[in-house]
């Protein structure tokens, strides 16, 4: 199926598409910042440029968002119906990429935490933003951070 769009619409659409400082990366960082935690943002030390970086703890988090990271059984990924011969591999690379990272951080010792976008919806927000803050603090006490 072709696209819906012409060339000129579908690349102003994708022009105003930000990689980087999303609403939902903008709202871990702010609530994790008010509770006492400071981090890097998009380290390009480590793979993948994680959204925020904790050396203390060792934890590595991304912020991703459902459509473009494949988020499979969620309402908020759906297959786009159009061009999917540019579609599909392009999203199927991104997840694949995402699992390579993941797994060379944690390779190297590093926790990686991965917040959806859909779990920072209203009803549930509060909810992960505080299972997230426990997640990265609860990691100081399985190791000993002074040994990295």
């Amino acid at each position: 199926m072709a696209d819906n769009h012409s060339p000129e619409e579908r690349s102003y659409n994708m022009s105003r598409i930000r990689s980087g400082n999303t609403k939902p990366e903008e709202i871990v960082r702010k609530y994790l910042f008010s509770r006492g935690l400071r981090y890097r943002k998009n380290d390009k030390r480590y793979p993948g440029k994680p959204d925020a970086v904790f050396p203390k703890y060792h934890t590595a988090v991304f912020v991703n968002g459902c459509f473009w990271h494949s988020h499979s059984g969620c309402p908020g990924f759906v297959m786009p119906k159009s061009n999917l011969e540019y579609w599909k591999p392009k999203l199927e690379r991104n997840r694949q990429r995402d699992a390579e990272n993941i797994d060379i951080l944690q390779k190297n010792g590093w926790r990686v935490i991965v917040v959806w976008e859909c779990e920072l919806k209203k009803p549930l927000r509060d909810e992960r933003l505080a299972k997230l803050y426990d997640e990265i603090t609860a990691i100081i006490n399985d190791f000993d951070v002074n040994k990295y």
